[in-house]
């Protein structure tokens, strides 16, 4: 993937030395966290309530953090692609006749406040609707090669463009048609992550087109780290079995085919996935 020598966004907070935490030591907010660690992307309706579940007050305070070289360059790489997105979702707005809202992303490391609760590492990258905030430990993209074997540059873009996906949803109002603890929720939520999932293969398609961006095999991981998250391969791993009724974010093979979607047609409208009969 080519991404050095470009814009880089001016959108990101580096929160990273920053401690937090909750006074009175590890409440069941923490444990839940722990639970969904699986699944990145989580959905922004497990994390709203973190703050309340955890109980007590909460702490920060700033220590002194020295990154890595390699970290650093992460850090670049975060900031170009947080710009492509910038571009396309800027222009598809405007289509439209419509403002795009810019998100600010935040990185962080061990764990970080936001308008969704107090969030840990282990939770993996999300997006909080109470700021319209992305959060990342970059410490994930080890883990995303390493744990779920998904390496390469545009896995990694990939995971940034699915979360501003979520965003994007929260702009056009999808993200309020997933109903909180209620009959259908898994299901409204299955269709919120995979329609984020195309709007990150949008993203691809007109970056490609305006930056031609996209080296050999990079969709190929784009498409890997899509199946690694899937909810049937994350339950199978865990459990042994895989139970259909507990999907929250689409199998594999849906991540693939709605990310496939957006890469081939670069068209929002092809996302809509409230309204597709057939997931």
């Amino acid at each position: 993937m080519k991404w050095r020598g470009r814009r880089r966004s001016t959108n990101v907070e580096d929160r990273r030395g920053m401690r937090v935490g909750k006074a009175g030591g590890i409440g069941i907010g923490t444990i839940l966290l722990a639970l969904v660690a699986m699944y990145f992307g989580v959905d922004p309706r497990l994390v709203m309530n973190v703050g309340s579940q955890l109980g007590g007050q909460t702490s920060a305070r700033q220590v002194d953090y020295q990154p890595s070289p390699q970290e650093q360059e992460q850090v670049e790489f975060v900031k170009v692609v947080l710009a492509d997105t910038e571009d396309v979702w800027n222009q598809e707005f405007g289509k439209y006749g419509k403002r795009y809202q810019e998100p600010r992303l935040v990185i962080f490391n061990g764990g970080v406040r936001s308008a969704c609760g107090i969030a840990q590492t282990a939770m993996g990258p999300f997006y909080c609707p109470g700021d319209q905030k992305v959060y990342i430990d970059l410490a994930f993209y080890d883990e995303l090669q390493r744990r779920f074997k998904a390496p390469g540059d545009l896995a990694q873009a990939y995971v940034i463009a699915h979360e501003v996906g979520h965003h994007v949803q929260n702009l056009l109002g999808y993200t309020q048609k997933v109903p909180r603890g209620s009959k259908g929720a898994n299901s409204a939520s299955v269709r919120l992550e995979l329609q984020a999932d195309c709007y990150a293969g949008v993203w691809v398609n007109h970056t490609q087109k305006a930056k031609k961006f996209l080296e050999s095999g990079d969709l190929e991981e784009a498409l890997n780290a899509a199946s690694a998250i899937g909810d049937d391969k994350l339950q199978r791993q865990a459990t042994g079995r895989v139970r259909p009724d507990g999907f929250t974010h689409g199998t594999s093979a849906q991540r693939q085919r709605w990310f496939s979607r957006g890469v081939k047609t670069g068209n929002i409208e092809e996302c809509d996935t409230f309204r597709a009969t057939s997931l």
